[in-house]
């Protein structure tokens, strides 16, 4: 009922402020033509009058068409790889013609992202991944990315909801937690990057995303470039950098689940002649959603500055700074019955005294100097700091047990957790690019070091209750021993009777409901502190002859861990590595390259670089490498890119979850993931984008030491996904400014953690689903309307799981409404 009167409105809003727009003041208008400098038409060009609403793209004619208010007016117009070009027209007397020429721009390489990307399309050109800016058709390894355009167009607000669009990128769970390539990555690691550098988040909680640039994975082990890194591939996390334009945008977003969020976007000169450029990024969000007692209450404040004393220097400042009060989802549980329809995909274990609380912030500092025009100096810094409080009542991951020790099908055992702790982590990047000629021969050198820590302080804590309750009353037992039930409280039934009380599924509300804690038996832990640190140097050319771009590059890594940090046994232990990096770049034609690459990857698996305080140990180190070919292609002038990838990962000692014993991890030997990737971006015509992919993946687990699980594919990684999202807008005629999109998400059925109680046919998994996505756009000056609809035709479907007792469910159909101003 609601969601029927929820689409009437919206229906009855849209239709209103359409008539409205339909009977608005006559319009001058505008048009032209935009050529290049040979006189060649040119597709796809961005013509807008700035301080209005008025936008459009060139068609494969290179014709443009505007419709503005009558009077003076500032036309600009864009097209990458040639020099903007801006004039002042006087509309006046009515209707003009105004032919363009652009004239293409030196090409001349960025060093270190600081300058802010002005394009609005789906396409990016460019990436810094590399620590220089590179075409990406020139990097020899798949690179996948979501600029800001496609992830404000699908409404969406959370990186683990962007990497949809990726191929052989998908969610793990409902944490910052992924599987790239049949690898799993997960921000509490240290192998995530935020422009360019390693940082972590704090798991539990996906930030905001509206402080984004874009989102970007750079493919297979990239050690050479970052060090210790996952071999499925690296997530990097571009911020918004300043423009030296103004623009201003605030947008309030309401939609189901009672989601209330407002953004805030103010980029300009600060001063006159535009030395000191700002960016202002704010964002709120006040939301509940589909499951149980969940919410969550966010704020995101992300300033940045950009200082250009002259045309040699720049030197940049970000910061982003998340306050995050929620409570902490551990999924969905079902019966023991491993019926998947057995209880709401809404139910969750928590109750209403549950809270996390998280501070998190991400400061920047950049400085990019050229010494001369082909050589340079760069450095980077970046600080992070994260605080968790945590109050939760979970899952022990296993059911309740009667008197003879049998689960009870319908009641989950419980433990609550309490904790407290903070992390830091710091990171210096200091570079030279050098791209001088010698002879026929084009090169990009890159040669620098890279400092690196993390460290837990003193102070962290935990308070765990869980097990059964003893004889005495007067404590509890971790497990339950049916042989020894003399030892154990029991109930009238003679069943042990739980420290914690189980959650009731077949009453879920009665479980739910506050608990009084005081009356459990805590044992006391500390989160242990630890501190690591590394050093490394590494240096890579890319060097080009003719059509032949040939890269080669290796990076020392020397890794220092205290073990036991702050106890009278610290004790400094050290790794190191040296990994290579090697490809290559042909271009058959200028719209045609095909490349190879072989990546080897490192990294140590410490008590200092696993988050997780009962995780056990130790560990040894993960290595890897990767075999890639592939091929990437260009069409319409540059506007819309093709790529195609083949490649082989191997990896020796993963860490995964033991079944049944809660947190704690156990190594496994080799794994290998095999696959194909398919990846379309960008624009069929200058008023249609498009972004589609497709992935085949065999990822399993060759030598585990347990007995069924090798050849098995690994946890939550489907042998195939599909995406596609489309949008098309209507640039002429009475639906001037409508806009619609259409997407659909697949996903293969995929298996959860390995569990030896079971047969390798009868292992737990989730069904593969279809997911349809809509959304209408519409433009009146500068307001802006978006209604997104998702999941359209309620599918049930599951993002991610551990076990039975710890499923994600994913979002039933829903809607969001999107008003925007710009000026």
């Amino acid at each position: 009922m609601r969601i029927a009167f929820t689409r009437s409105l919206l229906l009855i809003l849209f239709i209103g402020l359409f008539t409205r727009h339909a009977a608005a003041q006559q319009k001058a208008v505008l048009q032209g033509t935009v050529r290049d400098a040979n006189g060649k038409a040119i597709t796809g060009a961005t013509v807008s009058v700035d301080g209005t609403n008025a936008i459009t793209s060139t068609n494969n004619r290179g014709n443009y068409k505007l419709q503005v208010n009558p009077g003076e007016i500032v036309l600009r117009v864009h097209f990458v790889g040639f020099h903007d070009i801006v004039k002042s027209l006087d509309l006046g007397g009515g209707d003009i013609e105004e032919n363009i020429v652009l004239n293409q721009s030196s090409g001349d390489l960025q060093q270190v992202e600081i300058t802010g990307r002005k394009e609005k399309t789906y396409k990016t050109k460019s990436t810094f991944i590399g620590k220089i800016e590179n075409e990406l058709k020139d990097i020899p390894q798949s690179v996948s990315y979501a600029s800001k355009e496609l992830i404000a167009d699908q409404g969406l607000m959370r990186v683990g909801e962007v990497v949809k669009n990726f191929s052989g990128v998908n969610q793990f769970s409902f944490y910052d937690d992924l599987t790239i390539r049949g690898f799993r990555v997960n921000g509490q690691t240290n192998t995530q990057l935020l422009n360019g550098l390693r940082t972590s988040t704090g798991f539990w909680k996906q930030s905001l995303a509206n402080y984004l640039e874009r989102v970007e994975v750079l493919k297979g082990p990239s050690s050479a470039l970052f060090g210790n890194a996952s071999p499925g591939g690296v997530v990097n996390r571009v911020t918004k950098k300043p423009l030296d334009e103004t623009r201003r945008s605030v947008n309030l977003t309401l939609g189901s689940f009672n989601i209330l969020r407002a953004l805030a976007d103010f980029t300009g000169p600060a001063t006159k002649d535009s030395s000191l450029l700002y960016r202002l990024n704010l964002g709120y969000e006040n939301a509940e959603t589909f499951r149980d007692l969940m919410f969550d209450r966010n704020f995101v404040l992300a300033p940045s500055l950009t200082f250009v004393p002259s045309d040699r220097t720049r030197i940049n400042f970000d910061l982003v700074y998340t306050d995050s009060k929620s409570r902490l989802d551990r999924g969905q549980p079902i019966f023991g019955s491993f019926d998947l329809n057995s209880t709401p995909q809404s139910l969750s274990l928590n109750t209403s005294n549950d809270y996390l609380n998280e501070l998190t912030y991400n400061a920047t500092f950049s400085i990019s100097h050229k010494l001369a025009d082909n050589l340079s100096l760069n450095a980077s810094y970046l600080k992070t700091g994260y605080s968790e409080d945590l109050n939760e009542h979970r899952t022990s991951n296993a059911y309740g047990v009667d008197a003879n020790g049998a689960p009870i099908n319908n009641m989950a055992g419980m433990i609550v957790q309490l904790r407290k702790r903070k992390r830091f982590i710091d990171n210096f990047s200091g570079y030279i690019n050098y791209t001088p000629t010698t002879g026929i021969i084009e090169h990009k050198i890159v040669a620098g070091y890279d400092f690196g820590s993390e460290k837990l302080p003193v102070g962290g804590s935990q308070l765990t209750a869980g097990g059964y309750r003893n004889a005495a009353n007067n404590g509890a037992i971790a497990t339950y021993v049916a042989a020894n039930k003399s030892k154990y409280l029991l109930d009238a039934a003679g069943n042990p009777v739980p420290n914690v009380p189980h959650f009731n599924l077949s009453d879920p509300l009665s479980s739910q409901r506050m608990q009084d804690d005081s009356k459990l038996f805590f044992t006391q832990s500390i989160v242990a502190p630890t501190y690591y640190y590394l050093n490394s140097g590494y240096i890579q050319d890319q060097f080009k002859i003719g059509n032949l771009q040939v890269l080669a590059g290796v990076r020392y890594e020397y890794y220092t861990d205290f073990a036991n940090y702050k106890t009278p046994t610290q004790a400094k232990t050290n790794s190191h590595a040296w990994l290579p990096r090697f490809g290559a770049v042909y271009s058959i034609i200028p719209s045609i390259n095909v490349y190879g690459s072989y990546v080897e990857g490192y990294n140590p698996q410490s008590a200092a670089t696993i988050a997780n305080p009962n995780a056990g140990g130790p560990f040894d180190p993960l290595e890897s490498n990767m075999a890639e070919f592939g091929a990437k292609t260009s069409w319409f002038r540059d506007q819309l890119s093709i790529s195609a990838a083949v490649y082989q990962i191997k990896q020796t000692g993963a860490l995964y979850a033991t079944p049944g014993v809660p947190d704690v991890l156990r190594q496994v030997g080799d794994e290998q993931s095999r696959g194909f990737e398919f990846d379309v971006t960008g624009k069929i015509l200058p008023n249609w984008n498009v972004i589609a992919s497709y992935s085949y993946n065999r990822a399993k687990i060759l030598e585990s030491g347990t007995e069924g699980e090798e050849g098995l594919q690994k946890p939550n990684s489907p042998k195939n996904t599909a995406n596609l999202w489309t949008r098309y807008n209507f640039i002429s005629g009475p639906v001037s400014g409508l806009g619609v999109a259409l997407g659909v998400n697949y996903m293969d059925k995929r298996n959860l953690i390995y569990d030896a109680k079971f047969s390798p046919e009868d292992q737990i998994t989730i069904p593969s689903f279809t997911l349809f996505n809509a959304a209408l756009f519409y433009n009146i000056g500068k307001l802006q309307l978006q209604l997104n609809a998702n999941n359209i035709g309620n599918k049930k479907h599951w993002v991610g799981g551990y076990d039975y007792l710890r499923l994600f469910p994913g979002q039933p159909e829903n809607y969001m409404f999107t008003i925007g101003y710009s000026f």
